[in-house]
Formats: C-alpha cells, sequence, structure tokens
C-alpha cells in the first residue's frame, strides 16, 4: 500500500510538471545584439535532460535539470575560446512560452546574465 501511494505521488507530480518537452526557440538581447539559441528538452518526470546550440557556443549538454511545477533550472558547459564555462539557467514556463535567466557560474559577474524568451516549435 505505500509503495502504491508513493508511486501515485510521484506521477501526480510528474503530472503537474511543466510541459517543456520538444523543441524551443529563444532569443535574447546581448552586448552585439539578438542571440539566438535552440532547446531541445527531455522530460521524465521532474528530470529535465537535452541539449540546447547556438551559433556562438556552439552545441551543449543540459545536465543538473529539474523541473517544480512551472519552474525548470539546468546548467549547460560550453566552449568560448577554448575556455570552459558552466552556464546555469533558471525559468519559467507558461504554455508554449518560457521566460529563463542564464548567467555564468562562479564569474566575477563582469560577464553578466541574460534574459531568454522562448516559444515551442515542436
Amino acid at each position: 500500500m505505500k509503495r502504491l501511494l508513493i508511486s501515485m505521488f510521484v506521477l501526480s507530480m510528474a503530472a503537474f510538471a511543466a510541459d517543456l518537452a520538444g523543441t524551443w526557440k529563444a532569443t535574447a538581447e546581448g552586448p552585439q545584439g539578438s542571440m539566438e539559441r535552440t532547446f531541445v528538452f527531455k522530460v521524465d518526470g521532474t528530470k529535465l535532460t537535452g541539449e540546447t546550440t547556438s551559433s556562438m557556443l556552439g552545441k551543449s549538454t543540459i545536465a543538473d535539470g529539474k523541473i517544480d511545477g512551472d519552474n525548470f533550472s539546468f546548467t549547460i558547459t560550453a566552449s568560448m575560446q577554448g575556455t570552459d564555462l558552466k552556464l546555469s539557467y533558471k525559468g519559467k514556463v507558461t504554455g508554449n512560452e518560457f521566460k529563463v535567466t542564464s548567467q555564468v557560474e562562479g564569474g566575477d559577474g563582469s560577464q553578466g546574465s541574460f534574459e531568454w524568451t522562448g516559444k515551442k516549435v515542436q
């Protein structure tokens, strides 16, 4: 009985998780103008995985991904001019749109943060 209740709880939490699975296109304003990024999210309960691609940083694997209701977070490691950067993302999804903030982890703050707005395309 206890296992059944735990299973029902886990399934109900997954049902309330945001529907991030699929392909999303996002834009943000950077120092040199508008930036674009594609996110391909895979969802397993409250676990978020997948990959993201941009012309500036190339393809990166999503790690440490979590979904909590409409909120989500994850990290990527990207290479920029031979230096690996760990970027953290935190955001919220509403229907077929999301807003997410990215920031370099462990940086001195000079890299800044970026506000991304995305729309689901698949």
